[in-house]
């Protein structure tokens, strides 16, 4: 099978935005896994305008839909590294992502940005996979 499309969901975690210039945190949407079996965080950067700004992702997960239970997902249930996640002022267009292994239902991914003064240009997007019920739906919903 070479279908990737009918295989895959997407979900929205971070929308682009008008850029920032500060070290607020990006929070995505929280992620309701249910249905399927494997997730990817995936973030897109844009244009870093600052000199010596970076960004540190960190994950979370729990039970509770509105993650009130949220705990930081341990090492052991990610693919990849958060720091493998992470960027600098040097990733100007680039993409970074992250994988989730654990058996929670609902997942949240933090970007945070420190020494930044200059534009900063984010998205990210939750990506589904191995679905319980397949073709997935397209659009996604």
């Amino acid at each position: 099978m070479r279908d990737l499309l009918n295989n895959i969901d997407l979900k929205r975690a971070i929308s682009p935005a008008a850029a920032t210039t500060d070290n607020t945190a990006y929070v995505s949407q929280i992620l309701d896994r249910l249905g399927s079996e494997s997730v990817v965080f995936a973030i897109n950067i844009g244009a870093l305008a600052d000199a010596d700004a970076t960004f540190a992702v960190t994950m979370d997960h729990g039970d509770a839909a509105n993650l009130s239970d949220a705990a930081a997902v341990p090492a052991d249930q990610m693919n990849g590294t958060l720091t493998l996640a992470g960027f600098d002022f040097n990733a100007d267009n680039a993409i970074r992502k992250i994988g989730y292994t654990g058996g929670k239902r609902y997942v949240r991914a933090t970007i945070t940005p420190a020494n930044n003064t200059g534009n900063v240009f984010i998205s990210a997007v939750w990506i589904l996979g191995k679905q319980n019920l397949r073709p997935t739906s397209n659009p996604p919903v």
